[in-house]
């Protein structure tokens, strides 16, 4: 039980500087990146509640949220390519 704490702590934590990065990020890439270090970690958070809760649905939502997250990572690199 103390070891979920832990990790769900230091989770939180990253999660916490992703979203720094996102908001002061000094060029657009950053942002681009902090956003899929966000998305990283929402997924891995999902496999992880799966675990615990011994719940398959978890699985299949980080699935598709995983799906999800890479287009919308490719999406924005092609915008910031285009504004180049």
């Amino acid at each position: 039980m103390m070891a979920n704490v832990v990790f769900f702590a230091l989770v939180a934590l990253g999660l916490v500087f992703a979203v720094i990065r996102l908001f002061k990020g000094p060029t657009p890439f950053d942002r681009v990146l902090s956003m899929d270090m966000i998305n990283i970690i929402i997924t891995g958070l999902l496999v992880v509640i799966a675990g615990i809760l011994d719940s398959a649905l978890y699985l299949d939502i980080a699935l598709v949220f995983a799906v999800l997250a890479f287009l919308e990572t490719i999406v924005f690199a092609r915008y910031m390519e285009g504004r180049r």
